[in-house]
């Protein structure tokens, strides 16, 4: 926004229409993701469908069966401790069902479905309670994997089972060995394990989706340093390269990337092609502000990356530039809309979130 110019308090109903026109953005399909979708038959049910993605992703889905003329029945599975995401789900023709996905018996009664999304996990509050991360990222899907053997399956992980690497290598490769630092990063490294076993003992056919950094303006990494930039606060420089993509463009990915699942488990990076300097980052959004950023620490030589040549050559790049992305994260902003208030932690080395 200009510099001097003082913002406009939005009202309740022009807060209302950008949260509705930023969830449209958010679970719109291409014809890529509606022909996908083509290509595989039956229901979905997308497990741990609560968080930031599922509610975009399962109405992205039931959006790219209608414009297809595909019947088939979304399921949208979580504890669900908000009630506005399940009207938000049911408005859409996403149909749910709350379910505590530790409960075994529980898990057995949900619905069969011949394809399934699974987005539970846990990664922050890994430090002060490493059990439950390790139950929720190892038991859990070991209930949910094997109560769906069988099934045409996409597993979202992380891009932090890799290790740091060399800025200017481009990012590491699904072929890659992965070296997970700290317990979150390990306990998805076993996530991943699960659901191998399941596909060569159980029959199930997988997609294994290592994301890292989705996008949504209420969170994310341009959220993050923007929130900085805009307040006077340092950037940490500490993590100085990053790849981000944006939210709906990695929901597409994960449904168009269904028909390729595989019981040798395919593995794919999903994320923004291009590596960003964070310093690069805020000096764009500061001028988008009207202010100068200031920073702390120094770029390593090194940092969480991904190469995304397997995405590219399976389904394309993203359709979001970076200008896009940029552009709407500070027209958020400076409109004080609604924030998640969870911090990425982009910049942490440590591995410990």
């Amino acid at each position: 926004m200009p510099r001097g110019r003082k913002p406009i308090e939005p009202s309740e109903t022009a807060a209302a229409r950008a949260e509705e026109e930023l969830d449209e953005l958010l679970s719109s399909p291409s014809e890529a993701t509606i022909a996908a979708l083509v290509r595989v038959a039956g229901d979905i049910i997308v497990l741990g469908a609560g968080g930031k993605m599922g509610p975009t992703l399962a109405i992205m889905a039931v959006r790219a069966s209608q414009a297809s003329g595909t019947h088939r029945r979304v399921i949208a599975v979580s504890r669900f401790s908000s009630g506005g995401t399940e009207q938000q789900l049911h408005r859409a023709g996403v149909e749910t069902i709350r379910c505590d996905l530790f409960d075994r018996d529980a898990v057995a009664m949900l619905p069969d479905a011949p394809n399934v999304v699974f987005m539970a996990g846990q990664k922050f509050g890994t430090r002060d309670a490493p059990s439950r991360t390790w139950m929720m990222n190892v038991v859990v899907p070991s209930i949910c994997a094997e109560r769906y053997a069988g099934a045409r399956t996409v597993v979202f992980s992380t891009g932090n089972v890799y290790p740091l690497t060399p800025v200017v290598s481009g990012g590491a490769r699904e072929t890659d060995a992965t070296a997970p630092v700290g317990e979150y990063a390990q306990s998805c490294v076993g996530r991943e394990r699960v659901f191998e076993h399941f596909a060569a003992h159980g029959g199930t056919k997988v997609v294994i989706v290592r994301l890292n950094y989705a996008i949504a303006l209420r969170y994310g990494v341009l959220t993050d340093i923007a929130m900085k930039v805009r307040g006077g606060e340092p950037v940490s420089l500490s993590m100085g390269h990053v790849n981000v993509i944006w939210q709906g463009d990695a929901n597409r990915a994960a449904l168009e990337l269904l028909p390729h699942a595989s019981a040798s488990p395919l593995v794919v990076n999903v994320t923004g092609t291009e590596t960003l300097s964070v310093r690069a980052l805020a000096k764009a959004l500061g001028a988008r502000f009207g202010c100068k950023p200031k920073f702390e620490g120094v770029e390593a030589a090194d940092a969480l990356l991904s190469n995304t040549d397997r995405m590219r050559s399976l389904i394309g790049e993203p359709e979001t530039s970076l200008d896009a992305m940029l552009h709407r994260v500070g027209e958020w902003l400076y409109f004080k809309r609604s924030l998640l208030g969870k911090a990425t932690h982009f910049e942490a080395r440590d591995g410990q979130f």
